[in-house]
């Protein structure tokens, strides 16, 4: 892949906290490199190449993808290649509001192209450029709340909306939100003192026992039965059936023959994923399963490469539940302890999930590398593996596409 290239994704979310779009960050995977690429024209080869590579669709999942331009990559006709209904293009601070830079704005405006102005405060010289400009982002490290009122004001007469970046809490949250902001980027989401998190309802206790029993490889009298106790969770199970990724209908008789249809695999992982709908939110929009759902692709991609686990046929699905279940104490009010408990999980997925120990758990570390975009750490740690961290671009290809056939469509 062209600049052995990772692409992480920084979450941004509305005013319901639902997932508008991503940052795209660029991080070279060389060790012996810093891991930033600079702003130049090449750099714009570079990240136009990875995302054509990666394939923008996938790597989106149909939502907005913010990517960050200077001068020079604004100049550069390579970023016409992108899918303009996908992308906002996001004027970094250094760039002057010079009438070449707004005419190459109104140009990549026309195209169908999103703008956006970064780490920005309000200046008249940027009069202009507020008129075509869809966001302005704030950056919440150099605008403390009590200055906010006062700095998006002369901002409101113009048609853009306003985006709070580096949120790092709720209340933060909050405050912008009563203030009028539209977006919101940051980890507040992730951070577990700061996350509202919720008790464990019937639902969610019916999808951990559905997970255990599976596991157990039960019965599929005694599948049908638990399913049956839930009457949404049946309702589920018949439009995971018949949804797109299926490719086509079918007839079903009942739970049972549902079951069989979908295939004990495919349940599991559907499962899985179900746990972190939010607050009964079916649409899979909540940042937090996003961070998960990544985490668990690509820890099953790199079992499958894994000089040791590759010879274990079920090491993919146990670094994938490895994955999925390190994030449940972020959403749900239940201890990792009380996870590994519940579902009796093999001894080598619960060490890594206690303690990071094992294969399972110097993936999972790898993985809290990568989403920091701590590049060095997390070559260091896979050479130490045995995986060569120059093939994590593809590795990272293969996994961005996972869920779609598991979602309900």
């Amino acid at each position: 892949m062209s600049g052995n290239c990772i692409i992480g994704r920084q979450p941004i979310l509305d005013r319901n906290e639902h997932l508008h779009g991503y940052e795209l960050l660029f991080r070279s995977t060389d060790a012996n490199e810093s891991g930033v690429f600079d702003a130049s024209h090449a750099t714009a080869n570079v990240i136009i190449n990875t995302l054509l590579e990666f394939g923008i669709l996938e790597l989106l999942g149909g939502r907005k993808g913010f990517i960050n331009f200077d001068t020079d990559m604004l100049m550069n006709d390579a970023l016409e290649l992108l899918p303009q209904e996908h992308i906002v293009i996001e004027l970094l601070e250094s760039i002057e509001p010079t009438p070449t830079m707004l005419g190459r704005c109104l140009a990549l405006k026309e195209a169908g192209f999103f703008l956006a102005l970064d780490d920005h405060q309000y200046h008249s010289d940027f009069a202009d450029l507020y008129t075509i400009v869809d966001i302005v982002k704030i950056d919440l490290l150099q605008a403390p709340l009590e200055s906010l009122p006062d700095l998006i004001e002369p901002l409101r007469q113009y048609p853009c909306k306003l985006l709070a970046e580096k949120v790092e809490s709720i209340e933060q949250l909050e405050a912008c939100r009563d203030l009028g902001f539209d977006y919101f980027q940051g980890y507040y989401f992730a951070r577990p003192d700061i996350l509202k998190r919720k008790k464990m309802d019937e639902g969610a206790m019916t999808l951990l026992k559905l997970l255990r029993l599976l596991a157990e490889d039960a019965s599929t009298e005694i599948i049908e039965r638990t399913f049956k106790e839930s009457p949404s969770l049946t309702y589920k199970l018949l439009m995971l059936v018949n949804s797109v990724a299926f490719g086509n209908c079918f007839n079903i008789e009942g739970v049972r023959h549902a079951i069989a249809m979908t295939g004990r695999q495919q349940i599991k992982r559907w499962i899985q994923l179900a746990l972190f709908a939010a607050d009964g939110d079916d649409t899979f929009d909540h940042p937090l399963f996003d961070m998960a759902s990544s985490r668990a692709g690509l820890m099953e991609q790199l079992a499958i490469v894994h000089p040791i686990l590759q010879h274990d046929k079920a090491s993919p699905e146990k670094a994938f539940m490895t994955g999925i279940l390190s994030l449940m104490t972020r959403i749900y009010d239940i201890t990792v302890e009380d996870i590994t408990s519940n579902l009796n999980l093999n001894a080598e997925v619960a060490s890594a999930l206690l303690d990071h120990t094992g294969h399972y758990g110097r993936l999972l570390r790898v993985m809290e590398s990568l989403e920091n975009l701590e590049m060095w750490s997390a070559s260091e740690e896979l050479m130490a593996i045995g995986i060569n961290p120059n093939t994590l671009p593809e590795i990272q290809l293969r996994s961005f596409n996972w869920r779609k056939c598991c979602l309900v469509e």
